[in-house]
């Protein structure tokens, strides 16, 4: 009887989410959540050292950003699952690692979202004082903008990163076309950089300031590493990843140095230190109507991408803890028709609502660089024990990145330098991160751990690692 009941009992059919994402979508993920640093954000480091260390920082940040994309597109075309590097902490350091790994990239990801939002806000206001309308109310926007791209989101991640593709590359065309449109090698070009960067104003700070604008010369990149995020999505792991993310950085570290090249050439950097739409600027400053729409509607789009890509991000790290009970195993539920992690979208809205409307931008900037620089200070180490405990030889690895260990070392003395330059601005913030991650990491230990299953965390058909 019991044989037969239970031969009649239906099967139960795990949904898992859906592999329909190409090289291509990993680009907009991952260029998407990014552009909006060439946009707004990176001319904070301006203020910090002037043009000339916004520009030292901007190259610095790019070599740190190249390393980071390097060893993201080895592990996670080996490691492909939700989580991104959330998931390669459990398989290669351990749990403790795992749960904080997970933290920073929520927290990073909520934060920039948060920022988006703020932005966009500030970008109508600008807008409607322009027309003649001022005072406008700000926070309808912030909010209308997080909600809607939370519902794309939920609808699914196909249709999700189609948006962000077309987007992004509108936004980073854009960025071309208004490097086209000051034409540099004319004499009528309305760059001026010998006047405007002439004595004092190349290195107002010195070479401390360069130091100092290490800060929010991650700003220009912050993000590139959520192509991880991608890996359970994408139809083939080993392509898609390594060539999305690669092809990402490249397009970066373009558009990062023509950002800083037009912008510096247009305004004196005591104003392009604080301003909050640099490019939207710049558009205004070269005497074309066209570009000046082209630049507003490509600091939109931008703003939109970024959000839409960190709402993706965030969600996908949350959902990986729920599922591995990392958190509670309620979040890791994925929606049966739209076969997206919908408790997570939703439960995060609010989380980056209360950022976006209480906290002010640099704050808020801050906030996201930290939790980036944290994930990013893991990543050697993660890497050099996956060559260590599983050399080349023992498991077949998507893409292998060259010069192992150096990008490691240089990764982890760049990011060594950057929280010296952030503790010179913003100290007390940092002391308040790193201590919070001190509190959760025990909450972790001594109760949150009992409920993870601990026979279930290694999941990868690997051999065992040498020295086991």
């Amino acid at each position: 009887m019991a044989k037969a009941s239970q031969a009649a009992a239906p099967a139960v059919e795990k949904i898992s989410l859906l592999r329909v994402l190409g090289p291509a979508h990993v680009w907009a993920l991952g260029v998407g959540i990014v552009l909006v640093g060439e946009y707004m954000g990176w001319n904070f480091g301006v203020g910090k050292g002037g043009a000339y260390a916004a520009l030292i920082a901007c190259w610095f940040a790019g070599l740190l950003y190249t390393c980071v994309a390097m060893i993201d597109s080895e592990v996670t075309s080996t490691v492909a699952a939700a989580g991104g590097q959330f998931t390669q902490a459990k398989h290669i350091v351990g749990p403790l690692m795992a749960f904080n790994v997970g933290l920073y990239l929520v927290f990073a990801y909520t934060m920039l979202e948060a920022g988006n939002a703020i932005t966009i806000g500030f970008l109508v206001d600008t807008v409607a004082n322009m027309a003649g309308h001022s005072g406008i109310d700000q926070r309808p926007f912030i909010i209308l903008s997080i909600m809607f791209l939370a519902w794309l989101n939920y609808r699914g991640v196909l249709a999700t990163l189609n948006f962000n593709l077309v987007i992004t590359a509108i936004a980073f065309i854009a960025v071309i076309l208004l490097f086209f449109g000051v034409a540099p090698w004319s004499a009528d070009s309305p760059l001026k950089h010998a006047d405007l960067m002439a004595g004092d104003a190349a290195l107002p700070y010195g070479w401390i300031g360069v130091v100092a604008a290490m800060h929010f010369g991650l700003w220009y990149y912050l993000g590139i590493e959520g192509t991880t995020q991608a890996a359970e999505e994408v139809r083939s792991p080993a392509r898609a990843l390594p060539f999305g993310t690669m092809a990402g950085i490249i397009t970066l570290l373009i558009a990062a140095t023509l950002t800083w090249y037009v912008c510096a050439g247009l305004m004196p950097w005591e104003y392009l230190g604080q301003a909050g739409v640099p490019l939207f600027d710049a558009g205004r400053l070269s005497g074309s109507t066209t570009l000046m729409v082209l630049l507003g509607i490509g600091t939109l789009f931008s703003t939109l991408a970024s959000a839409n890509g960190c709402i993706n991000d965030a969600s996908r790290a949350w959902f990986g803890m729920g599922r591995d009970h990392y958190l509670p195993a309620w979040f890791g539920a994925v929606h049966p028709k739209f076969r997206t992690p919908y408790r997570s979208i939703i439960f995060l809205v609010p989380v980056a609502l209360v950022f976006a409307l209480g906290a002010p931008l640099d704050q808020v900037i801050t906030f996201s660089i930290l939790s980036g620089l944290l994930e990013y200070t893991f990543m050697p180490i993660n890497v050099i024990l996956f060559r260590k405990k599983w050399p080349l030889d023992t498991i077949k690895r998507g893409y292998v990145h060259p010069f192992h260990p150096l990008p490691a070392l240089v990764l982890l003395a760049l990011c060594a330098v950057t929280y010296f330059a952030v503790f010179l601005g913003y100290g007390t913030q940092l002391i308040a991160m790193v201590g919070f991650y001190i509190v959760v990491s025990l909450w972790f230990h001594f109760w949150r751990y009992r409920f993870v299953k601990r026979g279930d965390q290694f999941t990868m058909p690997w051999p065992r690692p040498r020295g086991y």
